[in-house]
């Protein structure tokens, strides 16, 4: 039997394969620390638990409309104009099973054969994966280290041409950790409404774990608002991975095909997390306040203890819960009889000599890099970064 070239071509997740392997190791009996999941180690509020179970109890369980609650819609609509100046219309809005979704049905519905989407490196592992599912052809611009992970206008402007079609990036960004400053985003919003047939994919799903300044959206420029899709949703900010609601703002003729595309895949989404989530983006951002404070103070420790390891070099992460070290000077070494020549192999190397799961930069488009979780206990993070060390010394 043989697989559609599509899927031939189409590569497992390497953050889910990399957690998988972990659990199957620990299954085994092994003291594996697994720091290679992006999930908040918090549990989903109980407001929100509470909302769910009344509307499991008010009989939320028949299908949904294709594109969200109407209700659900309003939530966004206010949440985008509090959180990020943005107005939308309901027609403007989608409700998904997941952000992850949510840039599915825009890249199907954008991307011809042969459409090159442009995606700044590192990116997060599933979109350039979605882009070829698409038939588009990924264009990678390095963002380097020593830029803080992030492109500037030159490179950008330099990698538009005539085939291209959207650009998708994420700020705060996953794997990095690094936020596009205003003037940044306004320097790229510069150079793209140039380009009006060019779509702006913005994938905000960080944007409430950030230590400083608050996200800026790129769809916030009157320039590029029309050519703006802002992706979003509540995995991250309010630990509800496993609920699967993401969501965009987006033009009207564009959300109008996410829903119809959604239509014939999954239909509308779940309905008694669509409820529950109508309380959490009704909250106020700040009752997740304890959930930032907790990866400020890990971060601020995981950037001291990966400062004391052999060969790692790290930028200071502005936002989400994962530094992303360059960890080129181990290459070409050999320890306990295994040459270590590239991020892949001092992934597996860590996982089988040190016990700790991380993810191979290569996943994120950066070959030389490493992507370690903090949302950890504080007792795991020690742990694992003092098996690191002792490992690479």
């Amino acid at each position: 039997m043989q697989l559609s070239k599509r899927l031939q071509n189409l590569k497992p997740s390497a953050t889910i394969g990399m957690t998988a392997k972990a659990r199957e190791l620990s299954n085994q009996g092994m003291d594996i620390i697994s720091l290679s999941i992006g999930e908040p180690d918090f549990n989903t509020p109980d407001f929100i638990k509470e909302a769910a179970k009344k509307a499991l109890d008010d009989n939320f369980t028949s299908y949904s409309p294709i594109a969200g609650f109407a209700q659900l819609k309003e939530a966004v609509i206010k949440k985008f104009q509090r959180d990020n100046q943005l107005t939308y219309q309901p027609e403007q809005i989608v409700i998904s099973t997941g952000a992850k979704q949510s840039i599915y049905n825009v890249l199907q519905s954008i991307i011809e054969e042969g459409a090159e989407v442009i995606i700044p490196t590192p990116y997060w592992v599933s979109y350039s994966d979605i882009v070829e599912l698409s038939g588009g052809t990924p264009v990678f611009v390095e963002a380097t280290l020593e830029n803080d992970f992030k492109i500037t206008a030159e490179q950008l402007s330099a990698a538009i041409t005539s085939k291209t079609r959207a650009i998708i990036y994420s700020s705060p960004c996953n794997p990095t950790g690094s936020v596009y400053s205003k003037d940044e985003l306004q320097a790229l919003a510069t150079v793209l409404a140039q380009h009006k047939d060019v779509i702006i994919i913005s994938d905000e799903i960080y944007e409430h774990i950030i230590y400083g300044d608050k996200n800026i959206s790129m769809a916030s420029f009157p320039e590029v608002y029309d050519q703006t899709v802002t992706i979003n949703g509540l995995a991250k900010a309010f630990a509800m991975t496993g609920w699967r609601i993401g969501y965009i703002g987006a033009p009207a003729w564009l959300a109008k095909a996410c829903e119809t595309l959604q239509g014939q895949v999954t239909s509308g989404t779940n309905s008694f997390a669509q409820i529950a989530a109508i309380t959490a983006l009704e909250a106020n951002p700040s009752v997740v306040d304890y959930m930032v404070e907790a990866f400020a103070e890990r971060r601020a420790m995981m950037i001291e203890l990966a400062k004391e390891i052999p060969g790692f070099k790290v930028n200071e992460p502005k936002g989400a819960f994962y530094l992303f070290p360059d960890v080129s000077e181990n290459f070409g070494k050999t320890f306990n009889g295994v040459t270590v020549n590239n991020a892949d192999d001092l992934a597996m190397y860590l996982l089988e000599h040190a016990q700790v799961a991380i993810v191979t930069g290569a996943a994120f488009g950066s070959n030389n890099c490493i992507r370690i979780s903090y949302a950890a206990s504080v007792d795991d993070l020690k742990e694992a970064m003092s098996r690191i060390k002792k490992a690479l010394s």
